[in-house]
């Protein structure tokens, strides 16, 4: 049995090359309805580009050779006779089937930094914003800023507006004139130029008014502090405004889901920008005999070089010879995310945006100050000896959301790069999802 976890872009492509490929497929997907983060459904999927994935959606309820599970959130896996036991919970029991072959389609989730005020009501993710009106048809709020840096803010923003919200404005960090700097990336990629030209024509007519080399610095109830900044993100004195809004979207770019991939024993590297993904070969063939990684997991790309990736590692998995174009468009698209890694940096100067009082790890609520004193006064040398002294990830998120934050203040606190080692360190953790004592305990449902 092949089966494909993670019914996104990535995921679908897989499953798609391999019924094309004559084989039986298994998808496993958490979430209620098939799509991932970036097509997000309730029964029907809107935005740019949207209608390539009916297709997709129509073969997991018509061809036989797919079986679709839904609400099947994958917590660990293990090797087992030969092949591989996926163990995943589904209306709260907990379930295992075996698979022979595996191609994890786990996606990304929002990249965070702290601020003062982020852990006030109102202040959520760029993604959790799309995520509350295409999931659930949810507006976050009446007036809204959208801060942060990369794409992703555009088709935030202008969801957001043609469903009835007031976009105060977008605050993005960096200059589009780094993207000066990727002119062939761009060539080699023509149809970015036209998504591009298409939202910035949205965000005209629906008068959104985009402020660069800007970000939230800080945010209270009820409004939020923007500044200038410079390019490694420090601000400009004297450059301080305040905006009232009921709600603030912040997005710093995405970070990959490592935990199903670690669990599995599957190499990882970090990437350019600091970002730790899975090792892969050319055809999406991890480290580990028989499990294909696509998507982003293997480096950040967006959808379109997630559909090439699954459709790959799909192929691959069927044994079929992947054909020459898709390898080329492959190239172009990894072009195209190198060069929204040049683009769109996160330096470390956002560091300077804290206080002593700011929350670094919401879950534990460790402080900056808390931190800064395990290394001044005790004697911490990196974040796993930070995390053992103020408990900073070990909370419900267990570091997802802040493990790379805390690796990077302590870097810059003791004057030193963060290694590698504590990169992908803080990028895996031994449980995939939350599972209870009781549901563990109760055994499997089936086999």
């Amino acid at each position: 049995m092949i089966v494909v976890i993670g019914a996104g872009p990535a995921g679908l492509a897989a499953a798609d090359a391999l019924v094309r490929s004559g084989c039986d497929v298994t998808i496993l997907d958490a979430a209620p309805r098939p799509g991932g983060q970036y097509w997000r459904n309730q029964g029907a999927v809107s935005g740019y580009k949207s209608a390539r994935s009916e297709r997709y959606f129509a073969q997991l309820s018509t061809n036989p050779a797919v079986t679709y599970i839904s609400g099947a959130a994958v917590w660990s896996a293990e090797k087992y006779q030969g092949s591989y036991r996926i163990n995943f919970l589904r209306a709260d029991k907990e379930e295992s089937i075996l698979a022979e072959k595996i191609i994890l389609a786990t996606g990304a989730y929002d990249r965070t930094l702290p601020f003062p005020g982020w852990d006030t009501p109102g202040v959520m993710t760029a993604g959790g914003a799309q995520a509350l009106l295409k999931g659930h048809g949810v507006l976050a709020g009446k007036k809204i800023v959208i801060a942060g840096t990369g794409p992703f803010l555009f088709p935030v923003a202008t969801g957001l507006a043609s469903a009835g919200a007031q976009i105060v404005g977008v605050f993005e960090a960096h200059s589009p004139l780094r993207w000066l700097r990727s002119l062939p990336a761009l060539i080699r990629n023509p149809l970015k130029i036209f998504e591009l030209l298409h939202y910035l024509k949205l965000l005209s007519s629906l008068r959104i008014r985009t402020h660069f080399g800007s970000s939230v610095i800080s945010a209270k109830s009820g409004s939020v502090t923007v500044a200038r900044v410079d390019r490694s993100l420090k601000v400009k004195a004297g450059s301080e405004k305040s905006f009232d809004c009921d709600v603030l979207a912040v997005g710093w770019g995405f970070t990959p889901d490592l935990s199903l991939a670690g669990i599995l024993g599957c190499v990882q590297r970090v990437d350019s920008d600091g970002t730790v993904v899975v090792k892969v070969d050319a055809f999406q063939q991890s480290s580990q005999p028989n499990i294909w990684v696509a998507g982003e997991a293997t480096g950040i790309g967006g959808a379109d070089l997630a559909l090439i990736e699954g459709e790959i590692a799909g192929l691959s998995a069927a044994g079929k010879k992947i054909p020459y174009r898709l390898m080329r468009k492959k190239s172009a698209r990894e072009s195209f995310a190198r060069a929204l890694q040049r683009s769109y940096p996160i330096p470390h100067g956002w560091q300077s945006w804290l206080t002593g009082q700011t929350l670094i790890c919401r879950c534990e609520e460790v402080s900056l100050d808390a931190i800064t004193s395990s290394v001044d006064d005790l004697g911490a040398q990196d974040s796993r000896t930070v995390k053992l002294f103020t408990r900073a990830g070990m909370g419900l998120c267990q570091g997802r959301v802040c493990s790379q934050n805390v690796s990077e203040i302590v870097g810059n606190i003791r004057g030193c790069a963060v290694s590698d080692q504590e990169r992908i360190a803080g990028s895996n953790r031994p449980i995939a999802a939350p599972i209870t004592l009781g549901q563990l305990g109760d055994g499997i449902e089936s086999d």
